[in-house]
């Protein structure tokens, strides 16, 4: 098994086997093959403030994503996955959670059963 450290969370995350990262392997294959075995997960570059973000806001509402840092080269921006599907970067994440769309695709996911939601 592979482990990654969460940055700023202090969770050790474990990747199964069959997560391994190939560094061979093409980047779009392995954001794809990593977006489909993970419920939750964020690309991201190192020391990216917007990763931060993204992270933070999902902490808030229960979910710790798998978190994947990859080189400039590979992403040309942060970008979340749920349930294999890219929501976008930081800017999509935020306008989900404030239309109250964000915490309905998590549980469409099963990795909340129940979120906060905003009201206006």
């Amino acid at each position: 098994m592979q482990s990654l450290q969460a940055d700023d969370v202090g969770v050790r995350l474990e990747l199964a086997p069959t997560a391994a990262i190939d560094v061979a392997e093409p980047a779009e294959t392995r954001i794809r093959r990593l977006a489909a075995e993970n419920p939750v997960i964020i690309f991201a570059r190192s020391a990216c403030c917007m990763c931060h973000v993204m992270k933070r806001l999902l902490s808030a509402v229960g979910v710790h994503p798998t978190v994947i840092e990859l080189d400039e080269h590979e992403i040309a921006a942060p970008a979340l996955y749920i349930g294999g599907a890219c929501v976008g970067g930081v800017e999509s994440v935020v306008a989900l959670h404030l239309n109250n769309s964000l915490v309905p695709k998590l549980v469409e996911v099963g990795v909340v059963s129940h979120g906060i939601f905003i009201t206006t």
